[in-house]
């Protein structure tokens, strides 16, 4: 992998890493919540058996990449733009995880001559998506958290900035909060030694200098996001594990119904972590 940091709009540093075939078809990949540009990801050989480019990079306020305070989740693409016209790349294909998921959305709404396939594995659906039960299904830790958001900062930061540091010192201590609740399917792939150690290097990344990335996506989760689905025009790859409670799959079928060339595949039994099972058949597909 190679580390690059790329200036975006007011001057700020974005740290951007790429891997696979230099001279592969671009696709940006958009991490999780919280997450970092180290990962998950397939090998690097892997990605070069496919003739794939894979550019990740770190949302504003996690690892190495300035914090945009207030930013909404429309900004990602101004900064997947930067780091395009940085790359000398004019088309490109951008996938997101969990919470990258809207983020990879907003980027094919708002670029839409340079995105040629948007995909979205357990992606959230807009706050206030009409005829859609937001909280329906969500398990009680993530209820609770976005409810604290939505109540304002001063009901959640200084839990997330305790937390953070936490796991910053011990990566191990996200999952082990996580494993009560979930299903069998999902213990264990974070129980398998490969996909744990990327699980684990992601998060420390991530709060390398503190819980503002955490901070303000899931503030954008629960405001406006300043882009509408129904305006994107690539096509469109929807992934949803039916049994996911962390992202609930309702999410994705909303999102379905509202982006024009979306075709959402379900899968029996796999939650919010199988889709790290399926993410290279994912980005194969982005690429074309």
């Amino acid at each position: 992998m190679v580390l690059r940091l790329v200036e975006a709009a007011g001057g700020r540093k974005l740290a951007v890493e790429t891997s696979g075939d230099p001279y592969g078809k671009p696709v940006f990949l958009l991490h999780g919540t919280p997450g970092s540009r180290v990962g998950p990801v397939p090998r690097s050989s892997v990605l070069a058996r496919l003739g794939m480019r894979l550019i990740s990079f770190d949302r504003p306020g996690y690892g190495e990449s300035a914090r945009m305070p207030g930013r909404r989740v429309a900004a990602a693409a101004e900064d997947v733009a930067a780091i395009a016209d940085a790359f000398g790349l004019d088309g490109f294909a951008v996938l997101g995880r969990s919470g990258g998921g809207p983020h990879a959305l907003a980027c094919a709404a708002l670029l839409p001559d340079r995105v040629e396939r948007v995909a979205a594995l357990v992606s959230l659906a807009p706050r206030h998506a009409d005829g859609l039960d937001w909280y329906g299904g969500m398990t009680r830790s993530n209820v609770r958290e976005y409810t604290d958001v939505e109540r304002g900062e001063e009901h959640f930061v200084d839990t997330f900035r305790f937390r953070s540091g936490l796991i910053r010192d011990n990566p191990h201590a996200l999952i082990n909060d996580l494993v009560p609740e979930l299903p069998p399917t999902d213990r264990a792939l974070v129980s398998d030694a490969g996909i744990r150690r990327m699980l684990l290097a992601t998060y420390q990344e991530a709060f390398r200098y503190g819980a503002d990335g955490w901070i303000d996506d899931v503030l954008a989760f629960t405001a406006p996001w300043g882009f509408e689905v129904e305006s994107i025009a690539a096509p469109t790859r929807l992934w949803h594990g039916a049994a996911d409670q962390f992202s609930p799959v309702d999410h994705s079928r909303w999102l379905a119904d509202h982006i024009p060339r979306a075709d959402l595949y379900l899968e029996p039994g796999a939650a919010h972590f199988g889709a790290l099972k399926v993410m290279t058949e994912a980005l194969k597909w982005a690429a074309g």
